[in-house]
């Protein structure tokens, strides 16, 4: 959400600055030394990540652009649904709750809460360790191993695109290096030229250098801290997820098992605990 408006203001700042300071910005275009860099690093960037991480950070790459889904309002139903779902296992026990985990697009609990029911990865998490406590098979300890092993894989899969990103930038500077040395092997072989000439010719071989350091701070690098970021807020729901039902296992009532779960998040997204109590409330009552 944030991108767009820090690239404008880094367009500001150094095409700005170059004219203050009395520049051409005609200059800086240089669309050759542009397909040098750009096409070098975008071949790389395929060669080292063919196949699955190359899909993986195309889907990854839009969500860079949009407001992240969990917000403050977003936890509020999260904890109103689990609540729900733990009430019912404690009031009328484990088996209760079948039918809304093997479909929750269709149980009256999950449809209750569209924002949760969109996101696939939580309401998946959400409906495998119910299963598994409906099943009765694991205790709490082996519930819980279970979900850092699956933590722990979601995390790594999610840092694919985020470091495919962050290699991608690393490289730029680099690639505008390689545009500069060529644009300067150019200017060698046309010595003789007016100086006029070769300084146009050493000053667009220059702009290769600034391209690739402005491009990779400028533009990829922040879109790879975004994408971390975005991934640490979804590690972040479903370790509330976890803390919650972990805490229902351990025999813990549902509000308090609830609790639990506020106390997992950061200090911008948590409710208070009179905030939660009273959307809980209003969230049963409907």
């Amino acid at each position: 959400m944030f991108i767009p408006i820090g690239y404008v203001v880094i367009f500001a700042a150094c095409l700005g600055g170059f004219a203050l300071a009395g520049g051409h910005l005609a200059s800086l275009f240089q669309p050759v030394e542009l397909l040098i860099i750009g096409g070098a690093a975008v071949g790389a960037f395929i060669a080292a990540n063919g196949g699955a991480p190359l899909k993986a950070t195309g889907k990854a790459l839009p969500k860079v652009f949009k407001a992240s889904p969990y917000s403050k309002a977003f936890y509020m139903d999260l904890f109103a649904l689990l609540y729900e779902v733990l009430a019912k296992v404690r009031k009328e026990g484990l088996m209760s709750v079948e039918a809304d985990v093997d479909a929750p697009e269709s149980s009256p609990l999950f449809s209750k809460y569209p924002a949760i029911l969109a996101d696939h990865h939580v309401v998946e998490f959400i409906t495998d360790y119910l299963r598994l406590m409906v099943g009765g098979s694991l205790n709490a300890f082996e519930i819980e191993n279970l979900m850092d092993v699956e933590l722990e894989t979601h995390h790594h899969e999610g840092e694919v695109p985020v470091n495919a990103v962050k290699s991608l930038a690393d490289s730029l500077p680099a690639f505008g290096i390689v545009a500069c040395v060529m644009g300067v092997v150019h200017t060698m072989e046309s010595v003789g030229l007016p100086p006029a000439e070769l300084g146009k010719l050493i000053g667009a071989a220059l702009v290769g250098t600034f391209l690739g350091i402005l491009l990779a701070y400028g533009f990829v690098a922040p879109v790879a801290t975004a994408l971390e970021h975005k991934l640490s807020d979804q590690t972040r729901v479903l370790q509330t997820v976890k803390v919650t039902l972990l805490a229902s296992l351990n025999g813990y009532a549902p509000q308090v098992a609830v609790e639990f779960g506020r106390k997992a998040l950061a200090g911008h997204d948590r409710p208070s605990f009179r905030e939660l109590e009273e959307h809980v409330k209003q969230a049963k009552a409907k």
